[in-house]
């Protein structure tokens, strides 16, 4: 059974392996992908969302109560 499912992961691994090395445009989109995520999550994310808690409080105890604060408060 065991030699089952590693016949099968191992099939499956040389099909993408092969298919990716045996690509040519493929190979471009994939870089763009790359290229696209890096701008997503690294970049906006530093220009857009700032760490609130870091400039506001000085150490980790304020911050930790104003989050127990945030999360508790009545509505």
């Amino acid at each position: 059974m065991k030699t089952n499912i590693t016949k099968f992961f191992k099939s499956v691994y040389f099909l993408y392996y092969d298919g990716f090395v045996n690509m040519r445009v493929g190979k471009t989109l994939w870089i763009l992908i790359a290229i696209k995520l890096f701008v997503m999550f690294v970049i906006v994310k530093w220009l857009f969302f700032p760490n609130i808690l870091k400039e506001n409080f000085q150490n980790d105890q304020e911050r930790s109560e104003y989050i127990l604060q945030q999360l508790t408060k009545d509505k």
